[in-house]
């Protein structure tokens, strides 16, 4: 009975879901040598190609994993500033990042790359495959495929999305608040010159946005009300009526590259792990794409988890350093979310969020302030809580220079290191997991620091105690 089939195969972590934070999780447990399997549902890429843009931070994560040339040979670089809830200010200058700019990918491209990134460090991907059932015990998971298969892994992961099958069989709360406007949004050339679109902009208060992306192309997000069937992708039509309806002039818009629509659905699962099973991405956290913080939220997940998950299959993991998986991603969705409700609002065309959006617009001429929603939305602002410590405790430290040439390129293998400008050092019995780049001329003003796998400044200071100390809490214990 095909009901029955159990595989032989077995597997140190099942992924359901190969979008970009699937497929990036299967890569970075790769680097550790571990058994995974992606399963993933459909069969084909999505049929519309939506532009999506990754964020400093995402784009940093590239860099540190060697991927950033590849993704940027089909990427358009697009500068970081007007886009927190679309108010036009410049991007804050001296950004502390060599990455200082948005790229914009289309989505099937990205994954395509990502994808392909994985398989070749040794990934299984199975497409056409749905995960419909799991039970857990001690020793591992038993996921249950739509054709009856069973299939065995020490732990899986929901990588599926939103409607997330993982999050549902876990029986995990996803609280929040249901969709309640529905908004269109796509590229396309547009034929009316720029001045008639701001003209037209300003005399309307805002219910529609047009931004200029260069060579003819806008951003268009106009509101579906009235536009019927949610379940059918929208048609250049749809956008003509909603702006003649809105600005009394569809502005000649022509030539779509992509047409989408979403809701403003906010909701964020209780729980991030329950046994052997674990949640990222979407699965574990949904909110409007205003601000274009999904996909790099996703992705940012799956580079903190993977070494931890990585770390407890190989058998050197801390106790408690798995949970720190839940502890530190969560709070930075919770903070996503509130600043998605925020620029929502602000694009309400109610007087009251009108005001507050005009008096914003003055308080971001303000340097500071301008900076600060900047670096919280490409999550270069993000900081762990580590304990008590000097400010860069916490925080991902940028791409500097070392004498071997950038610090990112040392951590392609999704390792620890030990930056260290007094050469006097050592990472002793750790050395099978933390890499060490003795450096007295690195672009630092402090002594040394310890990295994780994902960039994190884990420890500061000069002390050889310390820095074991700090050694044990992070990378387990020292081979014998």
């Amino acid at each position: 009975m095909h009901s029955q089939q159990v595989t032989t195969d077995t597997f140190d972590v099942i992924i359901a879901g190969c979008g970009p934070t699937g497929a990036m999780l299967a890569a970075e447990l790769r680097l550790h040598d571990l058994r995974v399997l992606v399963l993933e549902k459909e069969t084909e890429p999505k049929s519309f190609v939506r532009i999506v843009s990754l964020h400093i931070r995402s784009i940093e994560l590239m860099a540190m994993r060697g991927l950033l040339d590849r993704i940027l040979e089909h990427g358009r670089r697009r500068p970081v500033g007007g886009f927190f809830a679309a108010i036009a200010k410049p991007a804050p200058k001296d950004l502390d990042s060599a990455h200082a700019y948005l790229l914009g990918i289309p989505q099937p491209v990205l994954e395509r790359l990502l994808e392909e990134h994985a398989i070749e460090l040794g990934v299984q991907v199975r497409h056409g495959c749905a995960v419909a059932g799991l039970e857990q015990d001690d020793e591992g998971v038993t996921v249950e495929l739509a054709d009856g298969e069973r299939l065995r892994s020490r732990y899986l992961v929901g990588c599926d999305g939103g409607r997330s099958t993982v999050r549902k069989l876990l029986g995990v709360g996803f609280p929040g608040e249901p969709s309640r406007t529905e908004t269109l949004m796509g590229e396309m050339k547009v034929g009316a010159p720029q001045e008639e679109i701001a003209a037209k902009v300003a005399e309307t208060h805002r219910r529609f946005q047009l931004r200029p992306f260069g060579e003819g192309v806008y951003s268009v997000v106009v509101p579906a009300a009235g536009v019927s069937d949610r379940a059918e992708p929208p048609t250049l039509e749809d956008f003509k009526r909603q702006l003649r309806a809105i600005a009394g002039t569809d502005f000649g818009v022509h030539s779509p590259r992509w047409l989408s629509r979403f809701g403003d659905a906010t909701r964020l699962a209780e729980r991030y792990r329950v046994g052997r099973v674990l949640l990222a991405g979407d699965a574990a956290h949904i909110h409007p794409p205003t601000g274009g913080q999904g996909l790099n939220v996703g992705v940012q997940d799956a580079f903190n988890l993977g070494w931890k998950l990585a770390a407890q299959v190989r058998g050197w993991a801390p106790e408690t350093l798995l949970d720190t998986y839940q502890a530190e991603r969560r709070p930075v969705a919770e903070d996503v979310l509130d600043n998605t409700r925020a620029q929502m609002e602000l694009h309400s065309t109610e007087p009251g969020p009108q005001a507050v959006r005009r008096l914003l617009t003055e308080l971001m001429d303000f340097d500071e302030v301008n900076r600060h929603l900047i670096e919280k939305i490409t999550a270069i602002g993000v900081r762990y809580d580590f304990g008590e410590g000097p400010d860069l405790l916490g925080r991902r430290l940028r791409d500097i220079d070392v004498k071997q040439g950038r610090l990112y390129d040392l951590l392609h293998r999704g390792r620890g290191l030990l930056l260290d400008r007094t050469e006097r050092l050592t990472v002793g019995g750790w050395s099978d997991r933390v890499d060490h780049l003795a450096d007295a001329t690195a672009g630092l003003d402090v002594p040394c620091v310890l990295l994780r796998p994902d960039g994190h400044v884990a420890w500061i200071g000069d002390d050889q105690q310390e820095l074991d100390d700090h050694l044990s809490r992070w990378f387990g214990e020292p081979a014998g």
